[in-house]
């Protein structure tokens, strides 16, 4: 079952957000993920979870460029969370108890040359929209670290640690077969400037909302990331941080 948004998305300021409308536009999305990803954008990104999942473009009204892109794979329920791309690196097991509606949230880059925080307001002003119109209950996914080099981000994982592990009643357990275990290993308090100026933006609007990650990190090699499960659940959203984000979404 797809669910459906109740009205399209539209411009704000000079950006305009938009679902992918065939093969062309999902070629474009896959096309800046590489660039994103792999440095180029000669080839696509493209994995087995693309047909299953709704992709958005957001772009430069001016200049007609794409300037981001992410997706989001819709379940009814966590039993359905096998299906989702988190799935393959965690052990998901406790989340398959959860009741209400999920979306994962992936893929998500910026073109390399554009550095607009309006472009991030406006992606989370789409995915506020797609939540409050679909009575989604979680949002999660994988937010990642460029890089696979841990001694970059110790300050931010000694922070995620001390202060924003999941719940244990739906804490991810380890499946991948290269992770990093911050929470068991680290024993340092974080620098906490160092943790914020390291934190990637995503994840760090991720906990703005009262996110929550695993306790331990995926070195993903193909992707040269190292990624945390990351859940928000939208009970749990503080009041002042959703008046902010739906009025990104007006």
């Amino acid at each position: 079952m797809v669910m459906q948004l109740d009205k399209p998305l539209r411009q704000k300021g000079r950006y305009l957000v938009r679902e992918a409308e065939g093969v062309a536009d999902l070629r474009a999305a896959q096309r800046l993920r590489h660039l994103a990803f792999h440095g180029d954008e000669a080839s696509l990104d493209v994995d087995a979870f693309d047909p299953i999942c709704r992709h958005f473009l957001i772009e430069d009204g001016v200049s007609g460029k794409l300037v981001c892109v992410f997706r989001m794979l819709p379940l009814i329920s966590g039993g359905d969370i096998d299906r989702s791309y988190s799935a393959q690196f965690y052990e998901l097991e406790a989340l398959r108890a959860y009741p209400g509606r999920m979306v994962e949230m992936g893929r998500f880059c910026m073109h390399p040359d554009v550095h607009d925080a309006d472009v991030l307001r406006v992606a989370w002003g789409a995915m506020t929209s797609y939540v409050d119109e679909n009575k989604v209950e979680l949002l999660f996914g994988c937010a990642s670290f460029a890089g696979t080099d841990t001694s970059s981000y110790l300050d931010s994982f000694a922070m995620l640690r001390d202060r924003h592990l999941a719940p244990k009643r739906w804490l991810p357990r380890v499946k991948a077969p290269n992770v990093f275990r911050f929470a068991a290993r680290l024993r340092c308090k974080p620098n906490l400037k160092a943790a914020q100026v390291n934190m990637p933006p995503m994840l760090r609007s991720y906990l703005l909302m009262g996110g929550w990650v695993s306790d331990h990190a995926v070195v993903d090699q193909k992707m040269n990331t190292l990624h945390v499960f990351t859940g928000v659940e939208v009970k749990s959203i503080p009041a002042a941080r959703k008046r902010l984000l739906r009025a990104l979404a007006c």
